[in-house]
């Protein structure tokens, strides 16, 4: 990271001490600076942008830089924001009382641009420590999430977010619908091109269920071996039957292409939909799940290559109807 990206605001009352940090911070490369004169403007500049490294000294109006610091940590949520705070006087209580109110360092007045700069200096490394291992954690999550074959998300995500989906259906009384599908002879593929040619239907399906759904709304699960998963939140059950047949005839009319070759290749679809406003009482994210299963086995038993959706009721049905 280069000082251009370090954003860093300065809190300071003195104009001519704000005026020399500003310039001091220019020779240094630093062009991303805003400075304010208040405690009020401070925490109202923090809540507008991101900035990297604080800066706060003596006179500022409104509170002091102790109590500055104090605002800001709790207030801070996601990247870590560097504290430095500009202490009057020569005694160890300015330091003391700036470390314990939050502040990462403490330099006391009189400041030179050596010594400004140099702080500086270290702050940018603990900012580019912490950069990069929010960097590394959003990469393991992301990894945690996905699945390694398709890139679609996996049963760990589906376990996480779908409570979450059906709480949200329950207390503004909106449906959710799941669309189960299943890759109809998977294995016959698996048995005639191999498991290489496997994987790459597997991929191409996963590609083309997550490129039919709307972005950010709807997600892709790989429940397990060829099985998806597709939630639609908001969704009732005859607009997800329509999405769930415009996807099988994407799979149907689209010959998947191996190395061989083309190959045809047919999915069947099982819906369920849950509709919070017309229910008896609440269902269990099991019972959910099992009507969705329970549609696609009626699909298979129907002949395969088709859709089938029920409403989910409470206790789960034995059956699907078409």
């Amino acid at each position: 990271m280069n000082e251009q990206d370090v954003s860093i605001l300065i809190a300071v009352g003195d104009s001519a001490q704000r005026g020399f940090l500003v310039k001091t911070l220019a020779r240094a490369g630093y062009r991303r600076v805003v400075a304010v004169a208040s405690g009020p403007e401070a925490l109202a500049a923090m809540e507008k942008g991101v900035f990297a490294l604080v800066i706060a000294g003596g006179r500022l109006a409104g509170m002091t830089e102790y109590d500055l610091c104090r605002a800001i940590r709790p207030r801070r949520a996601g990247a870590y924001v560097y504290i430095l705070i500009l202490a009057r006087g020569r005694c160890k209580s300015p330091v003391l009382e700036g470390l314990a109110a939050g502040a990462d360092a403490v330099l006391v007045q009189p400041v030179d641009g050596a010594e400004l700069s140099a702080s500086v200096g270290a702050a940018r490394r603990i900012i580019d420590l912490d950069r990069s291992l929010r960097m590394t954690n959003e990469e393991v999550r992301a990894l945690s999430i996905r699945d390694p074959l398709t890139g679609v998300f996996n049963r760990v995500y589906l376990m996480e977010r779908l409570p979450q989906e059906l709480k949200r259906s329950r207390r503004y009384g909106h449906p959710l619908s799941l669309i189960m599908c299943d890759i109809d002879h998977f294995k016959s593929v698996n048995d005639r091109h191999g498991h290489r040619a496997g994987d790459e239907v597997l991929r191409d399906f996963a590609c083309r269920m997550a490129g039919s759904i709307r972005v950010d709304v709807d997600w892709v699960v790989r429940y397990g071996g060829e099985e998806f998963l597709i939630v639609l939140p908001e969704t009732d059950l005859p607009p997800a039957c329509v999405v769930a047949e415009r996807l099988r005839q994407l799979v149907e009319e689209t010959p998947f292409k191996l190395k061989e070759g083309e190959s045809c290749i047919t999915a069947s679809f099982g819906v369920a939909v849950y509709q919070p406003a017309q229910q008896a009482g609440p269902i269990t994210l099991d019972q959910l799940m099992e009507q969705a299963d329970g549609c696609l086995y009626q699909a298979k038993r129907d002949g395969r290559n088709t859709v089938r959706g029920a409403a989910a009721r409470r206790p789960a049905a034995k059956g699907c109807t078409a």
